[in-house]
């Protein structure tokens, strides 16, 4: 399981739209998403770096 710090996300809008990205790059992915703790945890068969890149795209670049 991947963890990702996503200090852009401020609303649902935000979930769904970090939900989407990783899903355009893995529909197979599993995501959970907590607003509260801006963290993103990604179970996928992708790399590290892919699905960072994906969410940086969507406007929701992961904190180093």
């Amino acid at each position: 399981m991947l963890e990702f710090n996503v200090p852009a996300m401020s609303c649902g809008h935000c979930v769904g739209a970090v939900t989407e990205a990783v899903m355009q790059v893995d529909p197979a992915a599993k995501v959970e998403v907590d607003l509260a703790s801006k963290k993103v945890k990604v179970e996928s068969s992708q790399g590290r770096d892919a699905l960072a890149g994906a969410l940086a795209e969507a406007g929701y670049p992961p904190a180093a």
